[in-house]
């Protein structure tokens, strides 16, 4: 038997203006002419991102939501190169604050996926640079949330770069180079485009690193490996992890846009991937990344209640016989 939670992705289609990603470009910021001004705006925008951060987590109690990615937007130009000495963590101490209080009062599980430009396989020194720049900054934020920061942030391989050997040898080159405290935030999800499951397992099963199964990213970029053979090996990558395995589940937009996320989750597809892996592990949290967000955690926990061999044990958990 295994018990399934669901999650979602950073925002809700059901709270109205809680948008966790406000921004400012710089562009906006130049035109502010006081520039300790526009800093104060990029701080004010940023405690009202962490505020809607903790409403959503209100969200997530209320209907029993025990995994949740934040948004990775939280803090606007926080490491942009024209704002080397701003110190964004000092004044987002008190929402912070407010947010590791009630993660104390109320455990679930919370991640981060950086946004594509974290490439930990790049052959540029000043990328590998601002990527690592960038995972000390989610870094801080966990730590300002109270939130242990292993295996906290998933990111893909990388580029290929049109050797794709040679790429999987540049992260494993570059990874001696991340501070372990870096190193222990990662896990790695294999893509849509380049990096195989198998490939991927190459990384994590050299490294220690877990690996996040993406079955819609699997599909779309099969390589030449039967999803169901690896299974094993992607269990393993988290035997020494203090959290369950996490997937993500995603459905196609379409046959033709086969890529792009739709706006709900296949039940039919979600299932194929729950009878194969039943019983291999205690537990598995699946990260739901589709356009309709909680409204479609929601949709599926509902379609789930009726399949056969599946018991609701709450509103978004379950346990497979």
């Amino acid at each position: 038997m295994t018990i399934v939670k669901l999650g979602y992705v950073a925002m809700s289609m059901h709270l109205q203006n809680a948008s966790p990603s406000k921004t400012m470009t710089y562009k906006q910021f130049e035109q502010i002419a006081d520039r300790e001004a526009a800093i104060r705006k990029l701080e004010r925008i940023s405690v009202t991102n962490l505020n809607n951060c903790l409403r959503l987590l209100k969200h997530n109690e209320l209907n029993e939501i025990e995994f949740f990615r934040f948004s990775s937007k939280l803090i606007p130009l926080a490491n942009h190169e024209a704002l080397p000495g701003w110190n964004y963590i000092k004044p987002l101490a008190e929402p912070l604050k407010e947010i590791a209080d009630y993660l104390k009062a109320h455990p679930m599980r919370v991640d981060f996926h950086p946004d594509h430009f974290v490439l930990l396989n790049t052959t540029k020194t000043d990328v590998l640079k601002m990527s690592v720049k960038t995972l000390a900054m989610h870094r801080r934020l966990l730590i300002g949330m109270g939130v242990d920061t292993e295996h906290r942030c998933v990111l893909h391989v990388g580029g290929a770069y049109a050797d794709k050997e040679k790429a999987l040898e540049m992260f494993i080159e570059n990874w001696a180079l991340i501070p372990l405290p870096i190193q222990r935030m990662i896990m790695l999800e294999n893509d849509d485009k380049s990096f195989t499951m198998n490939d991927t397992l190459y990384l994590c099963e050299k490294l220690g690193i877990p690996h996040v199964f993406d079955y819609h990213h699997h599909l779309a970029n099969p390589g030449l490996e039967n999803w169901e053979e690896h299974w094993k090996r992607t269990a393993a990558t988290w035997e020494n992890s203090p959290l369950p395995v996490k997937m993500h589940i995603s459905s196609p937009r379409s046959e033709k846009d086969f890529r792009a996320h739709a706006d709900y989750i296949d039940t039919r597809m979600f299932m194929d991937f729950l009878n194969a892996i039943k019983g291999s592990v205690p537990e598995i949290h699946c990260m739901i990344e589709a356009k309709q967000k909680d409204a479609s955690l929601f949709r599926l926990a509902e379609e789930l209640e009726g399949e056969a061999g599946v018991e609701r044990l709450g509103k978004v958990k379950f346990l497979l016989k």
